[in-house]
């Protein structure tokens, strides 16, 4: 995880006057992690969600039962629920999402190293999408993850309007 690229998020968040907050399934609290390693964070990071079971997902962040059932845990649909209910679950004006198959595991549908991600910002559409990081071992596909999460919500915060 580059130091650097959170430091660099935490500023312009700052800039912007936006709090985050994050929701993590696959990185297990890494992303908040890397943002409160940084100090002075607390003024841009408003919260993070861990939400590794289904049952988490679905009363931390109200994702609906039936998007579990019909998707899987692992899917754009779950990500964007996700994102949105860390908004609606906390003052923050961004929320990214992370949902994953680390590894080891997966399957011929859900491959090792895929990973959905959720952006959602207040009055902006929620942008979803999908990393195949590939077999790189556990460790290094929620080390990309992470590193993925951090660009995403700066490249939101440097679009214009």
């Amino acid at each position: 995880m580059s130091r650097a690229a959170g430091e660099q998020l935490l500023h312009a968040a700052r800039a912007a006057g936006q709090r985050i907050a994050c929701a993590e399934s696959c990185t297990g609290g890494m992303i908040a992690a890397a943002l409160t390693d940084i100090a002075g964070s607390s003024d841009v990071f408003e919260r993070g969600f861990v939400t590794y079971s289904n049952a988490a997902k679905a009363e931390m962040l109200g994702v609906r039962p039936d998007t579990l059932e019909h998707f899987g845990a692992v899917s754009e649909e779950v990500a964007r629920e996700m994102a949105k209910g860390a908004l609606a679950h906390s003052p923050a004006d961004m929320a990214i999402s992370v949902t994953g198959i680390a590894g080891p595991g997966g399957s011929e549908h859900k491959p090792e190293g895929r990973v959905c991600f959720g952006l959602a910002r207040r009055g902006r559409p929620t942008h979803t999408e999908t990393r195949d990081f590939g077999a790189l071992g556990r460790a290094k596909v929620r080390s990309a993850t992470v590193d993925h999460a951090l660009a995403m919500m700066l490249g939101a915060l440097e679009q214009p309007g």
